[in-house]
């Protein structure tokens, strides 16, 4: 499917020039910046041409290119996380739409609830995958941990955007360690085109300072949370503590190693269930008895693969699961269904009538 999209510049406060993409028609969706991000080479990605693919097909989706990165001014003097904040006013400011779904990855997710705090009346659900309210400084306990985290901004200073397959290797796997020979080679194009070193170093530098845990506390905004189970970049305790943090949020484990979900993995299929369900856009196309029995995406999911014909041992290394954990996960399906075995839940999985 070829992919359009309309490329706009606004203004920020301090009147540096921000790119900003619209794809898709319907609700909106806003994502937060984060790091990594071209809005034009991104409709070329193996790993997030499928993400804006994905959230453009029922929605507008929209999203934009930090300062210092991608079509975004390049040099601009102020890269704090003040700035950052400024920069997300100013986008959501040119979207006319009242409200929008906000979205936020990675740190993207500490300005996400930042801006829901300041402005609730604009956003109508919260979407917060694989981030965190607290940077790597902010939240380290020990000098071996604030260590670690100044070693990295150094370490991204000396080998962003080199041929090294060393650096290479060591960024991609942060990132996207199950991803194909393919989009490991991308993912090292995209530091060459996005940003320079010294604004990648900077900005991870910010980043690691950011603290948002209070205000997230004191949300009342519908939130979906999901986090990668095996998440290098991103540990999933802090996916937790936003959960434990945020009123009445909803928090989704997704058995994954990769902190941007790939779209052949079982995770990724996961978070477009939930996502469609908590926006209320999960289409009646089940059958009313499957409809009726409240399945969970995660469930519904685990049934299409039954019903592709898949035994315990091959739905548990489709999803990375133990086949006890499907057995067991099957039973509460059954029950739900109110069948006893899987050719009986096949026959209402497949079966066209809608009651």
């Amino acid at each position: 499917m070829k992919l359009s999209q309309t490329i706009r510049f606004c203004t920020s406060a301090d009147g540096t020039r921000i790119a900003v993409a619209s794809c898709g028609k319907g609700q909106v969706i806003l994502r937060a910046a984060h790091w990594l991000s071209h809005v034009d080479y991104d409709l070329e990605s193996p790993v997030w041409r499928p993400w804006v693919q994905a959230l453009s097909a029922n929605n507008r989706f929209v999203r934009y290119d930090p300062r210092g990165c991608g079509l975004s001014d390049r040099h601009v003097a102020d890269l704090s996380i003040e700035t950052w904040h400024a920069d997300l006013d100013a986008v959501a400011a040119s979207i006319d739409d009242p409200r929008f779904v906000l979205l936020g990855l990675s740190q993207g997710g500490a300005l996400a609830i930042a801006y829901a705090r300041r402005h609730p009346e604009r956003v109508s659900h919260l979407v917060l995958l694989n981030a965190y309210a607290q940077g790597a400084r902010t939240r380290a306990q020990s000098d071996a941990e604030r260590l670690e985290a100044e070693t990295l901004v150094n370490f991204i200073r000396i080998g962003w955007g080199r041929d090294n397959p060393a650096f290479c290797q060591f960024f991609t796997n942060l990132f996207i360690p199950d991803g194909t020979p393919e989009q490991h080679r991308w993912w090292g194009d995209l530091e060459r085109v996005t940003a320079t070193a010294e604004v990648a170093a900077e900005l991870l530098w910010q980043m690691q300072g950011i603290d948002v845990l209070d205000l997230a506390a004191t949300l009342r905004v519908p939130t979906l949370i999901a986090h990668s189970r095996g998440d290098l970049r991103v540990p999933f305790d802090q996916g937790c503590k936003l959960a434990t943090a945020i009123p009445d949020a909803r928090f989704v484990p997704l058995e994954s190693k990769n902190h941007v979900l790939l779209p052949d993995e079982p995770a990724w299929a996961v978070f477009r269930a939930e996502l469609a369900a908590f926006l209320g856009q999960d289409r009646p196309v089940r059958p009313r008895a499957i409809r009726e029995a409240g399945l969970t995406p995660a469930e519904a999911a685990l049934l299409d693969l039954v019903s592709e014909g898949l035994d315990n041992h091959a739905i548990a290394e489709r999803l990375g699961k133990s086949e006890k954990t499907v057995r067991n996960q099957l039973s509460v399906i059954f029950s739900k269904l109110g069948v006893h075995n899987r050719s009986q839940a096949i026959v209402i999985a497949l079966s066209g009538s809608s009651g």
